[in-house]
C-alpha cells in the first residue's frame, strides 16, 4: 500500500534559472523543502504543529531533466515507511508538463522538540495523518 501524496505545482521565474538555461540546483532543493514544510502544515494535526519542527539532514536528489523559465512542474511527495528514532524518510519526485519525473528526492527528516530544540522520538501518531 502507498502513502498518501500530496502535491504542489512551481513555475520556473528568471531568477531560478542559472548560467545553463535552466532552473539552479540549489532552487530544486528550496522546492524539495516548501514541499515538505507545506505537507506538514496541510496535513498534521495541530498539536504536533505547534510542539515539533523538522530539520532536514540529507539530501538525496536525482537529475534526469529541468525546465526552463516560465515552465512549471508538480511536485509529488509522500512519508515513506516508518519513522526511525528521531527521523523520518521522505520522498519527492518532480513531473514536468507531459508527466515525465525529472527530479527525484529522498530526504531524511529529523523531528526536533520546538520548546527544548532537541530531537525526539517520531510517536507513530505524528505520522499516522501521512499513512
Amino acid at each position: 500500500m502507498t502513502a498518501p501524496t500530496f502535491e504542489k505545482t512551481f513555475t520556473a521565474r528568471p531568477e531560478h534559472i542559472d548560467e545553463l538555461g535552466h532552473v539552479n540546483n540549489a532552487v530544486w532543493v528550496q522546492w524539495i523543502q516548501d514541499m515538505a514544510t507545506s505537507h506538514w502544515e496541510a496535513v498534521a494535526r495541530p498539536q504536533d504543529r505547534e510542539a515539533f519542527f523538522w530539520v532536514v539532514i540529507r539530501h538525496e536528489i536525482d537529475y534526469r531533466g529541468n525546465i526552463d523559465a516560465g515552465q512549471s512542474v508538480t511536485g509529488e511527495t509522500w512519508i515513506e515507511g516508518p519513522a526511525r528514532g528521531a527521523t523520518s524518510t521522505r520522498r519527492v519526485d518532480f513531473r514536468d508538463q507531459a508527466g515525465k519525473v525529472i527530479v527525484s528526492a529522498t530526504t531524511t527528516w529529523a523531528m526536533l522538540d520546538r520548546a527544548t530544540q532537541r530531537l525526539m522520538r517520531v510517536r507513530a501518531e505524528v505520522l499516522e495523518p501521512f499513512a
